[in-house]
């Protein structure tokens, strides 16, 4: 037997992704599913190789001992309020992007998960895509030299062609471009960039379209930051955009430079060599179908972090935390209309964010 039993919260698309990655662990295993839509559990149990109990009540879930860990693949709005419970009733947390649509949630779950002593994983799961792997293996073996300028962008268009649409289009659903999808390309951004961001700026605009103009708010931003030793970063969120799934990365440093599977470094290849891109040996980003994200390798990490009593790498509490504080930071300079001092943002902690956590 495996040693951590999984409760899945909802049962969408996300969470058939997490279920079949869990059992692929060899440390996981989903022994239950919740959902508001009642599950035939014999039906379920063949479906996915093992025997699966199924709730309506999720407080009832929580209430399983056998029960360790609880991945959360619910609609965004209720992400906040059922980590805190997870964590109130001692349970670790897998919990898909966003954490909750306002800082006040965020702060919340962070709270209640200090106070349980429990492990946290959010799934910016690209942080363990082999390319941001190799690409983090070169920023810090210095083959790219200091970095400088880096632009890590998002475009997707979501349309009703996903289940989502319905709930993503509205504020009380989703709530931003970054919310919705794009923070993917923000946590990278600060992946490779850190996350000692003084400044923050954003813009944003909408397609004409009517299939975009359901959106309650601006289906394209671009945020701006700027960093305290001097560095710049750009994010692009678009989910209004007509074109393949594009995850597009562009790094600048003192000897090379990187722009999504290509990098030419100045210490393999000599000045000289900066006419023709080296290929990396991992494929790009290039699917928005959560199917192929690999859920595997994080969950495997977030048990073996587990195991050892230890935090979640890469993706634990306080890198999910900071990446939603940039977030926040840049949704309030859109109603602001200027630049966002970060430092004093997060010691602000805006009131006018309503917490739905409690």
């Amino acid at each position: 037997m495996k040693p951590f039993n999984v409760g899945v919260v909802g049962y969408g698309w996300a969470a058939g992704a997490h279920i079949a990655a869990i059992n692929a662990t060899s440390l996981g295993q989903v022994v239950a599913v919740c959902s508001s839509r009642p599950l035939e559990a014999r039906e379920l149990s063949a479906r996915h190789g093992r025997a699966m109990r199924t709730y309506t009540d999720y407080a009832a879930m929580l209430r399983q001992p056998d029960l360790h860990v609880v991945s959360i693949c619910i609609y965004h709005h209720q992400h906040a309020a059922q980590a805190v419970a997870a964590a109130q009733a001692g349970k670790h947390i897998i919990c898909e992007k966003p954490l909750a649509l306002s800082l006040a949630d965020v702060d919340a779950i962070a709270a209640a998960v200090r106070a349980a002593g429990v492990k946290f994983c959010v799934c910016f799961e690209l942080r363990f895509s082999a390319l941001f792997r190799e690409t983090k293996r070169l920023l810090d073996t210095g083959a790219l030299g200091q970095l400088h300028y880096g632009e890590i962008d998002y475009y997707h268009g979501i349309g009703p062609w996903y289940r989502e649409y319905e709930w993503c289009t509205t504020h009380a659903g989703c709530g931003s471009s970054l919310l919705a999808a794009g923070c993917h390309a923000l946590d990278a951004l600060l992946l490779c960039l850190g996350d000692d961001v003084e400044d923050v700026f954003a813009w944003s605009a909408r397609s004409a379209h009517p299939i975009f103009a359901r959106y309650e708010y601006p289906s394209t931003t671009v945020t701006l930051l700027k960093f305290k030793d001097g560095r710049v970063g750009k994010c692009a969120s678009a989910i209004d955009c007509w074109q393949p799934y594009y995850f597009h990365t562009h790094l600048l440093g003192s000897e090379g430079s990187l722009r999504d599977d290509l990098y030419h470094s100045n210490r393999t290849a000599g000045p000289e060599g900066r006419q023709e891109w080296k290929h990396l040996p991992f494929k790009p980003v290039d699917s928005g179908d959560v199917a192929d994200h690999p859920y595997q390798t994080q969950f495997a990490a977030f048990f073996e972090a587990v195991a050892r009593g230890e935090e979640m790498p890469l993706t634990g509490l306080e890198p999910a935390v900071r990446t939603h504080e940039v977030v926040f930071a840049s949704e309030e300079s859109l109603r602001r209309g200027r630049p966002v001092n970060f430092a004093e943002f997060c010691q602000r902690r805006p009131n006018t964010q309503q917490n739905t956590a409690s």
